[in-house]
């Protein structure tokens, strides 16, 4: 069994990879939260959502978010009341959000209506929320502060960065099963999401870090920058914004002591040396996903380094 530290694109695109070599029961999902927020009344958990429907085959995967092929006939009347219409959600998401939102109305936690997401979905790979506390990024930005969706969904995450919070953190207890998950791993993946704000709520939980501390399995990660920038979304002026820098030694060098070695992109080997100076060792290949290949061939890779 092994166990992925996930946000809601990179790592969800190894985790499909992934797939080719090992059963879904084998696979544990620690799922951020943090960027979970109420919109309309609704509770919306973004990330488990991707997730959930990436494994059920229904995720919109040109947009990475969503569900594919969903119409908006319901965003678009809430409009017409003079309701925002910046958060786009699907008349079939929109179901999603609503069972969710009962079920935690009715004194359910988030980890009980995941699990009756995905049975309803008959997905086999176990997915967990970091937490069922309640944990929420905030960005601080020379325009003001903003929730972590307003700053990259709203405004777009043009925003200059002046520093990242993650409110309720310090309170925030590991989910069931989340630590017994780690603990019995044959092997971790930190996936190539966001180190600030979607893996950095996941090991701000002071539980979660210190079972990846302990744990005595092969620890990897592969970055989600290459060179200067991010392969995709706000990574880049996040890592900026709490004074990091922005490249596959930044990367390392936040998760110094929780992995044994990193995955970056053969163009950056110019950075082995630093990397290592770490005490983390340097795997170079190719780590863009653009094609099913590249997903199945940087699985494959993964699963040899780790000797599963």
């Amino acid at each position: 069994m092994i166990t992925v530290l996930s946000g809601g694109t990179g790592s969800l695109k190894l985790i499909q990879g992934l797939l080719n070599f090992m059963k879904p029961e084998e696979v544990t999902l620690i799922v951020n939260t943090a960027d979970d927020f109420e919109w309309q009344g609704l509770y919306i958990s973004p990330d488990i959502d991707t997730a959930i429907y990436l494994l059920a085959g229904l995720l919109d995967e040109n947009r990475f978010w969503g569900i594919k092929d969903d119409t908006f006939h319901f965003l678009s009347m809430m409009k017409r009341y003079g309701y925002p219409d910046w958060f786009s959600i699907g008349d079939r998401d929109l179901a999603t959000h609503l069972h969710r939102t009962i079920l935690l109305k009715k004194g359910y936690t988030l980890s009980d209506a995941t699990n009756s997401l995905c049975k309803a979905f008959n997905i086999r790979v176990k997915i967990l929320p970091m937490s069922n506390d309640k944990v929420t990024t905030f960005v601080k930005t020379d325009k003001g502060k903003f929730h972590f969706q307003e700053f990259w969904v709203k405004r777009k995450g043009e925003d200059k960065v002046l520093g990242v919070i993650f409110e309720g953190i310090e309170k925030a207890k590991p989910a069931p099963g989340v630590v017994e998950s780690i603990k019995k791993s044959e092997g971790i993946i930190i996936g190539p999401s966001n180190p600030v704000t979607s893996i950095g709520p996941i090991l701000g939980v002071s539980q979660i870090k210190k079972a990846l501390e302990r744990v005595n399995v092969k620890r990897i990660c592969i970055s989600p920058i290459i060179g200067g920038g991010p392969v995709s979304g706000p990574a880049g002026n996040l890592l900026r914004g709490i004074g990091v820098e922005v490249s596959p030694f930044g990367v390392a060098s936040i998760y110094q002591g929780i992995i044994d070695e990193i995955f970056i992109d053969a163009s950056d080997q110019a950075f082995t040396e630093r990397i290592e100076g770490l005490g983390i060792n340097v795997f170079c290949t190719n780590i863009v996903m653009r094609m099913e290949e590249d997903k199945v061939n940087l699985a494959k890779l993964v699963m040899e380094r780790m000797k599963i």
